[in-house]
């Protein structure tokens, strides 16, 4: 219980705010999970960003949320956990780490799998230092004596272990199949890494020749470099056109291979000519039909891209090098007889951007199905996971609903190693925790499992799972709330429900909030060839964190993407300095105040009332709010708040008895402010650690750090309604005479006649009651309070709620022109009233509106029909 001498800086700097707090926090140790069974646990694990690169603008956001979530919680009291960590990110970590080998001229093949490795290790540690220091340049209040890696013992171990049981239960399986390849970066990539493209290409039009030389079949294709692995042309088998050749064969061109005519079922006989040429190893579909009737695969493709033996003359070519030779030998040989222009969809891959080609191979699967029919049925029970917002429940829905196997190996030396091995003679597949015991005589799987499969453990691999008795394990798990993207719903949190059902029984967490994505002013998607991006290091060091946090926080509702603004930005810069300026204000009119000789119980003034009522009325509000994760809407709240009725009204109102004789009246506004302010910083602080601190450190508080001081709560004796209606009675008059005022050109320096005609006798006695704060802050020579002072002609006016004001300003008024604002009033007023009364007369409304939300209804009527016979006397007057 403390108190300091005023030592904050005339000026809100925000790097001598902001630098040492964060390590100070770390020593204070007051974000690490206490364990303490007195508190409800919290728990948040973090998306684990790639060890590839410095975090961007949407981790910035995304990190920023969940901030705001645990740093209320941990003053709500819960014993918060926020798990950091990192992702080995397997092909983006292995590129980057091969690319910087080739400036040295080395490729990963010189240094060998164990070598390369150890290189891709010292990448990870150099790059999770970045994070780290970025993470703590955002104030972000991780537990680090928990940090995980996805590669690292704990989490290996939980990744052999899932791998084994899902293999022994028969849900993975290792198979030849059509997969989606990267010719690049030379592995195989899960349907959900390529990203299709409309591509201007070409359909190809071919005869094949029939063997028994009595015609010819027209098929047509997009990649005729294939038709060197065709095996079969099909049609469908109620084809007229075709039925009769079912059986036959043809002469593939160029090979000479005679190739069957089979009827089947998928042939749309509607599209191009109703028979198409089937490749089983370079097409997915193809494949498909090749199973059903027994085809042979044939392979005409290196895992580069380039064409292998099987392509005969053409081996050693680029595919599409291939392409445009054989192109030309086919029309040469007159088998190619048309080339129509065709727009596509074509897959690319995300990591390299190549054309990803459909290639046979074998590779390991996840059997999708059970698992993914176990997460759509937890949807349909009390237990669900809550999306919001709730629309992306049904793209997550939709898309198991649709899902296909899991491709899960990757051709990659930097990941978690397949726990497969090879009998190096028999052939025999032996699958467990650890190699067999005769290891001389087999070989492991080369492969590394894909990035997500350990991704999709993270919620439980890292509080100590498959050790269910872990402490960390049994408290924290399960999460409460995962934030991330609604790019990889699909991705990773489709995945930690399905794989978090499988292994603990349980959803992973109770609550996802999905966020959009960050993009330029223009709405375009940040990115390299545009040029647009910012870094989040670089607004900081700009603007400080908390103007780009409270920014990010509340520049979009849930779900919404979010326009990066720099002007935006510079605009929180702004409101951290009225609120710096406020707080230093407020600190050196203290009188050395102490947390213990707070007392509200003095005689108070309706300013203090009011304030009183609002802190209670906002405390309600962002407290509510948050809950639903609808920060932006907090974010306004506490913005009107503390710029509009704090600092623009409350303070400058505080003046007139700080700056007075009266001791009584000193102390009570003392301490009012000082609660008002502690209360409003401990609001603000999930947003803006770093200001509030340092502001909540030199006023009377209460313990260590704001970090771990109590929420705000409501004090219902604190509300005084009558205050709040007589304040907003004050200020309506304060504001409508500096609207006068600045029609007319007049200063506040300039004294002024000031009639006010109240409604009647209590209103009266409430502004004579009041009448030091219309005299300071309406500045008038005359101030005249009564319910029956006559007009006067040549005067400017305004009518409030209870009350009609009157400004005598002879001969800087023009009577056309004040009749003209005044009908323009009157318009506004007739349009609310026709609004208003419109709503009430609504059947639906009135059986369907809560009771107080009509009263509010009746109230605005009687309110506006008074406003508007006012402004119409009024009219009436100057027209005579």
């Amino acid at each position: 219980m403390e108190t300091k001498e005023i030592t904050m800086s005339t000026k809100y700097d925000h790097k001598a705010v902001e630098t040492n707090r964060y390590q100070w926090w770390l020593e204070g140790k007051f974000f690490e999970a206490t364990g303490d069974s007195d508190k409800q646990p919290f728990t948040i694990v973090i998306p684990p960003p790639n060890v590839t690169g410095k975090l961007h603008l949407g981790h910035a956001w995304d990190t920023t949320l969940q901030d705001i979530i645990t740093r209320m919680k941990r003053m709500q009291g819960y014993d918060v956990l926020w798990l950091p960590g990192m992702d080995h990110a397997g092909i983006a970590t292995q590129a980057k780490v091969e690319e910087k080998l080739r400036h040295q001229g080395l490729s990963r093949h010189d240094l060998g799998r164990e070598k390369f490795v150890e290189e891709t290790w010292k990448w990870k540690e150099e790059y999770a230092g970045h994070i780290r220091e970025q993470w703590a340049k955002l104030g972000l209040g991780l537990d680090y004596t928990r940090e995980r890696f996805t590669l690292d013992e704990g989490l290996s171990k939980a990744v052999r272990e899932v791998f084994v049981s899902l293999y022994k239960k028969g849900l993975i399986y290792r198979g030849e199949y059509i997969i989606n390849w990267d010719p690049v970066t030379k592995t195989a990539l899960s349907d959900i890494e390529v990203i299709y493209k409309d591509v201007q290409g070409a359909l190809y039009h071919m005869r094949y020749p029939l063997a028994d030389g009595s015609g010819y079949i027209e098929v047509a294709t997009t990649r005729p470099e294939t038709m060197l692995g065709d095996t079969a042309v099909a049609v469908h088998p109620e084809d007229e056109r075709y039925k009769h050749l079912i059986g036959k064969t043809v002469i593939l061109p160029i090979t000479g291979r005679e190739i069957p005519i089979i009827g089947d079922e998928y042939v749309d006989m509607e599209f191009g000519s109703g028979a198409v040429k089937i490749t089983p190893a370079h097409d997915p579909n193809d494949f498909e039909i090749g199973n059903r009737h027994n085809l042979p695969r044939i392979l005409v493709m290196n895992e580069d891209g380039t064409m292998n033996e099987n392509a005969m003359q053409y081996q050693g070519l680029d595919r599409f090098e291939c392409r445009k030779q054989i192109v030309k030998d086919l029309q040469e040989q007159g088998v190619l007889f048309k080339i129509e222009e065709h727009m596509h969809s074509v897959g690319h891959s995300e990591r390299s951007g190549a054309v990803v080609e459909p290639y046979l191979s074998t590779q390991w699967f996840v059997k999708m199905k059970p698992l993914a029919e176990a997460a759509i049925e937890l949807q349909k029970t009390d237990g669900k996971i809550n999306f919001v917002p709730e629309r992306f429940e049904k793209t997550y829905l939709h898309w198991l609903e649709n899902i296909r196997d899991w491709c899960i190996s990757r051709q990659l030396w930097w990941g978690h190693r397949i726990p497969a091995w090879y009998h190096k003679e028999t052939g025999e597949i032996y699958v467990d925790h650890e190699p067999p015991a005769d290891i001389e005589n087999w070989e492991q799987d080369p492969d590394v499992l894909d990035t997500w499969f350990s991704s999709a453990l993270w919620p439980f691999s890292t509080m100590g799972w498959p050790n269910t008795e872990s402490e960390d394990y049994k408290r924290y798990y399960p999460t409460d709330v995962l934030v991330t993207g609604y790019d990889i719903i699909f991705f990773w949190v489709s995945r930690m429900i399905f794989q978090g059902l499988e292994f603990t029984g349980t959803r992973p967490f109770k609550d996802v909030l999905i966020h959009g994505l960050v993009r330029d002013a223009q709405g375009r998607k940040m990115s390299k060839s545009l040029g647009n991006g910012v870094d989040p290091m670089d607004v900081i060091d700009q603007y400080g964190a908390d103007s780009l946090r409270y920014f990010l926080a509340t520049g979009s509702s849930p779900g919404q993407d979010l326009r990066f603004s720099t002007e935006k930005v510079e605009a929180t810069w702004n409101f951290a300095n009225k609120i710096w300026n406020a707080s230093r204000f407020a600190l050196m009119n203290m009188g050395g105040l102490t947390y213990d000789e707070i007392d509200l119980t003095g005689e108070k003034s309706v300013a203090d009332k009011w304030i009183l009522t609002r802190l209670n009325e906002t405390i309600e509000t962002v407290t509510k709010l948050a809950e639903k994760y609808e920060f932006g809407e907090v974010g306004r709240a506490l913005y009107n708040f503390i710029w509009d009725d704090l600092c623009d009204w409350y303070i400058e109102m505080a003046k007139l008895p700080l700056y007075g004789d009266d001791e009584a009246a000193k102390k009570t506004t003392r301490s009012v402010l000082a609660y008002v302010l502690d209360n409003t910083m401990r609001l603000l602080h999930p947003f803006m650690p770093f200001i509030t601190e340092e502001i909540w450190q030199h006023l009377p508080h209460e313990g260590k750090s704001i970090t771990v001081a109590k929420w705000p709560e409501v004090r219902p004796e604190l509300t005084d309604n009558e205050a709040a209606e007589e304040m907003r009675l004050l200020v309506d008059i304060i504001r409508s005479v500096r609207n006068i005022r600045a029609e007319v050109n007049t200063p506040l320096s300039k004294p002024i006649t000031l009639h006010i005609k109240a409604k009647d006798a209590s209103i009266e006695a409430t502004l004579k009651k009041n009448r030091a704060y219309l005299e300071r802050f309406c500045n008038p020579s005359e101030l005249v309070i009564g319910t029956d002072i006559p007009a006067t002609e040549k005067a400017m006016t305004a009518v409030v709620t209870g009350a009609e004001l009157s400004l005598p300003l002879e001969g800087l008024i023009n009577i056309e022109e004040e009749i003209k604002r005044l009908e323009k009033e009157l318009e506004k007023l007739d349009k609310e009233v026709e609004r208003v009364q419109k709503k009430l007369s609504n059947e639906g409304f009135l059986a369907k509106a809560p009771a107080h939300v009509v009263e509010e209804e009746r109230k605005k009527e009687k309110d506006y029909l008074e406003k508007r016979e006012a402004v119409r006397a009024r009219i009436a007057e100057l027209k005579k």
